[in-house]
């Protein structure tokens, strides 16, 4: 069993004892909560306060200067020490207010065993329920198997395929409608000499986004919950011809010589300096295409479209894949009158914050959009609201090993034709038939 396993484990194995401890939950102890009258708020996060958790500090501290018995304390960890921190803290009972973790199977155990709150649940409660974007909540409960909403929408990235408009045009060619059509005008660009794709192997998931990208186009946008489920086996018909079709894209070239080389930061700048025409990434990359120092196409050059099709296949184009980020909760223990006007504080007006004064996409809806929003964020945005169903990324409900299997073997993928797509699936299919 692996160490994030065991931790669960032990905080299963507690749960019933956990119930009948105290519930005050503010990352103490018990004698610091009776002699210090000061109520502490903590937020502990992976992420430097800088980053995602900026708007929840700025607000958190706006509060703190109307109620001084009230303080706000952020912690920052090293992503690696995260996880089993925060399930230590479980164990003792002593999670703090509000903290990030990991989503998938480690976030639906904390739900399952009481020890986060159901956020949908909160805000309708604290009359905040207007402020959730429909198309995160569902995707976010997903990540739970729709046990409910166990994490703030504070990210929510938009998927798709992003565009050299005036390579496009260049070469007579249109927004694919179809993988068939996407295929083709890749061979348009290949045989002019341009690279048709960026593509991040170096990091590994950016290969499985592709895959997962035709499996939902075959199967629909809750594929990977039905394989959960155990209702499809990747090992199914549509999920082979996804790994073949990667695979074979990789040695048409497709994706440049040195693939499983490129990072993250190259296949952005490569696609921004005009080298290759198609991007798959998200719209946390809009700061670097709203970046006039390192766009060197110009934002008018960028168009985004929705995965093609795949004929046949169940999936359409109401339905895009999306990413929510680092995923954040709050402890149920903590929950009580303080955090309840504290939440409300916080988050009224959450979306309007980030996108107005960050030009940041959340899972929570902008009121008002600013007139000075950049035109690709904007663009990111609206797509957001127009989103029927979510999907979710191919690993979100894999363990850890499973998660490690389906990266590496990606990479061996795209470097060598004798290792199949039937392979490659076989293998990931063996790594989820020993999860737990």
């Amino acid at each position: 069993m692996s160490r994030p396993a065991a931790a669960i484990g032990l905080i299963t194995a507690l749960c019933v004892f956990l119930v009948s401890c105290s519930s005050g939950g503010s990352y103490g102890t018990n004698d610091e909560q009776i002699t210090d009258p000061t109520r502490v708020i903590h937020y502990v996060s992976s992420d430097l306060e800088e980053q995602q958790p900026r708007i929840i500090s700025e607000q958190a501290r706006e509060y703190e200067k109307q109620h001084p018995n009230i303080k706000y304390e952020f912690e920052n960890v090293n992503t690696s020490d995260l996880v089993q921190k925060i399930q230590l803290l479980a164990a003792s009972n002593d999670l703090p207010e509000v903290f990030s973790y990991e989503s998938g199977r480690p976030l639906e155990q904390l739900a399952d065993n009481g020890f986060i709150l159901d956020i949908e649940k909160v805000f309708r409660e604290l009359g905040l329920q207007n402020e959730l974007n429909p198309a995160a909540v569902k995707l976010l409960k997903s990540m739970v198997r729709d046990k409910g909403l166990y994490a703030l929408p504070l990210e929510i990235n938009i998927e798709g395929f992003w565009y050299n408009k005036n390579l496009f045009d260049k070469y007579g060619l249109a927004v694919p409608e179809t993988w068939d059509d996407l295929l083709q005008a890749a061979e348009v660009l290949q045989s002019h000499g341009v690279q048709p794709f960026s593509l991040a192997g170096g990091n590994k998931w950016p290969i499985t986004r592709l895959i997962n990208s035709y499996v939902i186009r075959v199967y629909g946008y809750d594929a990977m919950q039905r394989v959960a489920r155990k209702e499809l086996k990747v090992t199914d018909p549509g999920f082979v011809k996804a790994a073949d079709t990667i695979q074979q894209m990789a040695q048409l070239g497709y994706f440049g010589r040195h693939v499983n080389t490129t990072e993250t930061d190259e296949a952005t700048t490569m696609f921004l300096e005009g080298k290759t025409a198609m991007y798959y990434t998200g719209s946390w990359s809009l700061r670097d295409f709203n970046s006039t120092i390192r766009n060197k196409i110009g934002t008018d050059a960028i168009g985004l479209f929705n995965i093609p099709l795949v004929k046949g296949g169940a999936g359409t184009k109401d339905d895009w894949l999306m990413n929510a980020g680092l995923i954040t909760s709050l402890s149920a223990a903590a929950y009580d009158d303080t955090m309840k006007d504290w939440l409300k504080a916080v988050f009224t007006g959450y979306g309007d914050k980030a996108m107005q004064e960050y030009g940041v996409i959340s899972g929570f809806n902008v009121q008002n959009m600013p007139d000075d929003v950049p035109k690709l964020t904007q663009m990111a945005q609206e797509t957001i609201d127009s989103v029927k169903n979510g999907a979710l990324w191919f690993e979100a409900l894999f363990d850890a090993d499973t998660q490690t299997v389906a990266w590496n073997n990606a990479q061996l993928l795209i470097a060598s034709k004798d290792y199949t797509g039937k392979m490659y699936m076989q293998d990931l299919q063996a790594a989820l038939d020993k999860q737990q």
